[in-house]
C-alpha cells in the first residue's frame, strides 16, 4: 500500500471511532484546535511550536497553527485551515493533496473565521488550550474528560499509518545516530555531535521531537542532561546519545550508548557493561506481546540489571536480594519505557482501556507505561544502568551499601551510565523491533 492509500485507510478508521464516539456521547461535533503560536510574559520571542497530539493524530502538519477539526457523525471531517496573510512570517504552505483530499478543506485568513461559525444550539465538545478557545464563550464544553479518555485510548492502537510514520523516522533517526557516533569518535564536541546529528538529518533542530541528549562522560549520568558543551575533551570515556526523529508528527526516540577512544583502566569492563544492557534490551523487546504486563517487564528489567551488577561484581547478593533492598533503582532510577505516537511519550499509558487510573507501583513512581499490552501498541523499551554520585552517596549511607564494591563503582563514575532504547510495535506473536531493522537498513 502507498502512503497515500495508508492515510485514507486511517482516516477511514478514525472517523468510524468517532461516529461511535459521538452517537454515544451525545455531542453533535467534537472540534480540535491544533494550537496557537503563544510569547512568554514580558517577550516578544515565541515559544517553538508544535501541534496538539489530538490534532497531529488526523493531520499530519505538526507545525499548522490555529487550525480547526471539525468531526461529525457520518460526515467527511472538516479542516479550517489558517493561512494568514504575513510578511513578517512565511505562511503555512499549501496543504498536499494526497491527505487533504479526505477533508472538506477551507482556507481562511484568520481563527475569528471559525472561532464564531457554530450554531450556539448545537451541543459542542472541543480539544485543546482553555485558554486559547474561550473566545468561543459557552457554546462547547472545553476537554470533557470522557472525550478526552476516549481520544487518548483510540491513540494506545496505532493504524498501519502510523506504524508506517514511526517506522521511517526510527530510519531516519539510526542514520544520523551513526554519523553522530563517527563525529564522537573523530574527536567532536558535544555540540560538534549534535550539529553533525542535524546535518544527517539534514533538518533544523526544531523539527526534533525532543531536545537530543548529547552526553559525554560524566554527564550521560545526568538522566537528561540538557547542555551541549562547545570544548573538546582530551579524555572521552564514554558517549550516550538520545535522539530521535519525526515524520509527519510522529516521533522515532533512540538511545545509544558507546565507549569513547580514550583509554581508561575499566574501559572493558564498561563496554562488556554495554554489551550486557544491549542483551538485556534485546531480551526485554522480545517480550513485547500482547497480554504481558509492562509493569512485570520493568520488574524483570531490574532483574536484569541485578544480574549485571552481580556478574561485574559491583554488587554482591542475590538478584533478588538487590531488586528488593532497591540496589537496583539506585543504578536504574527510571521508567522502562512508554508509549510513543504522535507525542514522545504518549498519552493513555497509565490509564486502562476502560478509563480507570493504573498509578505506577509506590517503588517505581518513574514508570509512565502500567498497562498490559495490546496489539498495535508502539512503545519504547529503554533499560539503564548510571553512575550518579547523589544516588550513591545516599546508598552509601544505608545497610544495604555494604553490598557495594565502591572502588569499582566509583571509579566507573567518569563514564557516567548506559542506556539503549529500541522503538518496538507490540504484536500478538513476534514483536516488531522498528530500531533494529533500521539500524540494519543503514548498515
Amino acid at each position: 500500500m502507498s502512503d497515500q492509500s495508508l492515510f485514507a485507510a486511517h482516516i477511514a478508521h478514525r472517523r468510524q471511532q468517532i461516529d461511535h464516539l459521538l452517537n454515544d456521547s451525545g455531542y453533535d461535533a467534537l472540534l480540535i484546535h491544533s494550537g496557537r503560536v503563544q510569547y512568554p510574559r514580558f517577550d516578544d520571542r515565541a515559544r517553538p511550536f508544535r501541534v496538539h497530539g489530538h490534532f497531529n493524530a488526523w493531520v499530519p502538519m505538526p507545525y499548522a497553527s490555529d487550525c480547526l477539526l471539525e468531526l461529525r457523525s457520518g460526515q467527511r471531517p472538516t479542516l479550517w485551515y489558517t493561512q494568514p496573510k504575513d510578511f513578517w512570517h512565511l505562511p503555512p504552505s499549501e496543504p498536499d493533496h494526497w491527505w487533504a483530499k479526505e477533508f472538506d478543506l477551507h482556507i481562511i485568513e484568520d481563527a475569528s473565521q471559525w472561532m464564531h461559525r457554530f450554531d450556539a444550539s448545537e451541543a459542542l465538545g472541543a480539544i485543546g488550550d482553555e485558554a486559547q478557545l474561550q473566545g468561543m464563550g459557552q457554546r462547547v464544553d472545553l476537554n470533557p474528560i470522557d472525550l478526552l479518555t476516549s481520544l487518548d485510548e483510540f491513540r494506545t492502537q496505532k493504524t498501519k499509518w502510523e506504524c508506517a510514520c514511526i517506522r521511517e523516522a526510527t530510519r531516519k533517526a539510526a542514520f544520523a545516530h551513526k554519523a553522530a557516533r563517527d563525529e564522537f569518535l573523530a574527536g567532536g564536541s558535544e555540540l560538534d555531535v549534535f550539529w553533525a546529528y542535524m546535518r544527517a538529518l539534514n533538518e533544523d533542530s526544531g523539527t526534533l521531537p525532543y531536545d537530543a541528549i548529547v552526553a559525554i562522560n560524566e554527564h550521560a549520568a545526568t538522566l537528561h542532561y540538557q547542555h551541549r558543551a562547545s570544548a573538546k575533551l582530551d579524555a572521552r570515556y564514554s558517549f550516550l546519545l538520545d535522539a530521535g526523529a519525526d515524520i509527519h508528527g510522529y516521533a522515532a526516540d533512540i538511545t545509544r550508548t558507546h565507549v569513547g577512544p580514550t583509554s581508561h583502566p575499566h574501559s572493558g569492563l564498561f563496554h562488556g557493561m554495554i554489551d550486557a544492557m544491549d542483551h538485556l534490551e534485546r531480551r526485554l523487546a522480545l517480550g513485547a506481546k500482547s497480554g504481558h504486563s509492562f509493569v512485570d517487564m520493568h520488574h524483570q528489567a531490574h532483574e536484569g540489571i541485578a544480574d549485571i551488577l552481580h556478574q561485574t561484581d559491583l554488587v554482591s547478593g542475590s538478584t533478588q536480594s538487590m531488586v528488593e533492598q532497591g540496589i537496583t533503582r539506585v543504578f536504574f532510577p527510571h521508567g522502562l519505557g512508554h508509549f510513543l505516537g504522535a507525542q514522545v511519550h504518549d498519552v493513555a499509558g497509565q490509564i486502562s482501556p476502560d478509563g480507570l487510573a493504573l498509578p505506577p507501583p509506590p517503588d517505581d513512581p518513574m514508570l509512565r507505561l502500567t498497562r498490559v499490552l495490546e496489539s498495535g501498541n508502539v512503545i519504547t523499551i529503554e533499560p539503564g544502568l548510571y553512575f550518579i554520585p547523589m544516588l550513591l552517596e545516599q546508598l552509601k549511607s544505608e545497610p544495604a551499601g555494604a553490598q557495594v564494591n565502591w572502588t569499582l563503582v566509583e571509579s566507573l563514575i567518569p563514564f557516567g551510565g548506559i542506556r539503549v532504547e529500541d522503538n518496538v510495535l507490540v504484536t500478538e506473536d513476534q514483536p516488531m523491533n522498528f530500531t533494529r531493522e533500521a539500524f540494519e537498513d543503514v548498515g
